[in-house]
């Protein structure tokens, strides 16, 4: 099958196809004789491996590392575990941070008026280089106007 077809069967783009055969993630598909990439049905659910891994968050590094598990018939599923614990305390260490900026975020809009002066600590926050809202209570909602 073409790239279109593949890449239609497999919920991965074109783009994407490529970009992986660029970067090593996959192999060039093989070419027929007018030079167009022609892939396999393997080929596709190896595409969707990645894909889902993509979905779960992982990195083209650490796809490449679960590739390579899921090609050895001799692993050891305490690796592939491993790999997974590891990059659930990272999306959890993310989850984290992330949470933490929106709660930064709503205090400093709960801060501002939102009306017709210019004063916004929105923007006095994000000009000052450790940002006005580091030394506030990041969570709290006060009654801080501006």
């Amino acid at each position: 099958m073409n790239i279109g077809q593949a890449a239609k069967a497999s919920g991965v783009s074109a783009k994407m196809i490529r970009y992986y055969e660029q970067t090593g993630l996959i192999p060039p598909a093989e070419r027929t004789a007018s030079g167009y990439r022609d892939y396999s049905q393997n080929d596709v659910h190896v595409l969707r491996f990645i894909r889902r891994a993509r979905d779960l968050g992982f990195s083209v590094a650490e796809i490449q590392g679960l590739l390579g598990l899921w090609r050895d018939r001799n692993r050891k599923s305490a690796d592939v575990k491993r790999i997974a614990l590891d990059h659930i305390s990272e999306l959890r260490k993310r989850i984290a941070e992330m949470a933490q900026m929106a709660a930064t975020l709503e205090h400093l809009a709960s801060c501002c008026s939102g009306d017709h002066r210019p004063d916004c600590p929105i923007l006095a926050d994000l000009e000052s280089p450790e940002g006005l809202s580091a030394s506030a209570p990041r969570i709290s909602h006060g009654a801080v106007h501006g």
